[in-house]
């Protein structure tokens, strides 16, 4: 995998120390996280919470991403943060050594070494209030919006979002539009459906969405956005009429919800009297890194 990293600075992390006093610990950050993106709200299958990291170490610079990914991690090292936030946990499924013996366990070492925690909100913040499914309905100008599939115990935040549009638009200009308001990814974004057909009322989640196809039909969607639609789920779904498809990349989709979380730590460090950079990286960590048209007319 190809990934463009940030410049590297021989002095950043003493630079990142030397900031003001009074700086938050990593277990505030954790605490200042959770509270963003209560654990509550996450999946009973998810891994959220603090990877690596000591809870007492200071914290004055943060670097948010989608992806705990080598490229990732060079660029921390390099800009000499104190603490990664990625939505992707390292460890999904768990696991029984974390040997530099492959990129996982090299990533892990490196941060020990290096002095960088690592913290993850993944399914919390995706169905939180200001996390990833608000943010994506925010950049693609959604009105009214509620959640798609609400928490059982919290029904006003879930998963995904659905609202309307100002004004109603074809599905053409929608997508245009989306395309234009989402980062840019090799892979960019897929339409499904009537070109020419009128929509409004827009289903939003960022990420994976198979599994909400129904749930946006049922809640009279004429447009679901999402990502990693499979052929056959999306060829089905389609045969049935609305709602449309915009298929994004897992990235893109959710990357728009680190700026609002970055955005949010800064203020909470601020009320608190402590100094706290938080920046989101830039760098495209989804795994695909150039898009070809095909066919024998393309060569």
């Amino acid at each position: 995998m190809s990934h463009t990293s940030a410049a590297s600075s021989d002095d950043g992390r003493q630079s990142s120390r030397n900031n003001p006093d009074n700086p938050l610990s990593v277990g505030d950050v954790v605490a200042l996280v959770e509270s963003a993106a209560p654990p509550g709200l996450a999946a009973s299958w998810d891994s959220n919470g603090l990877i690596c990291g000591d809870p007492t170490d200071p914290v004055r610079s943060i670097l948010l991403a989608v992806d705990p990914v080598t490229a990732v991690i060079d660029e921390a090292i390099d800009s000499g943060v104190d603490m990664i936030i990625t939505h992707h946990p390292l460890y999904l499924r768990g696991t029984d050594h974390v040997a530099a013996t492959d990129a996982k366990g090299r990533c892990v070492h490196r941060l020990i070494r290096a002095g960088i925690a690592l913290l993850n909100a993944h399914t919390s913040l995706d169905a939180a209030w200001g996390g990833v499914a608000d943010a994506l309905a925010d950049r693609v100008g959604l009105t009214e919006t509620v959640p798609l599939e609400p928490a059982p115990a919290i029904p006003d935040q879930g998963i995904g979002r659905i609202g309307r549009l100002p004004q109603p638009v074809t599905l053409r200009r929608f997508a245009a539009d989306v395309a234009a308001a989402l980062p840019d990814s090799a892979p960019g974004l897929l339409v499904g459906g009537d070109l020419d057909a009128v929509v409004e009322r827009i289903a939003v989640s960022g990420g994976a969405g198979d599994s909400l196809l129904q749930r946006a039909r049922q809640a009279g969607a004429d447009v679901f956005l999402t990502a990693d639609l499979r052929h056959h789920p999306a060829s089905e779904h389609l045969e049935e009429g609305r709602p449309y498809l915009l298929c994004g990349t897992h990235w893109a989709t959710e990357w728009v919800g680190l700026e609002p979380l970055a955005q949010r730590l800064q203020e909470s460090a601020r009320s608190r009297g402590s100094s706290l950079t938080a920046r989101v990286s830039r760098i495209v960590t989804d795994p695909w890194t150039l898009h070809l048209p095909t066919g024998s007319d393309q060569a």
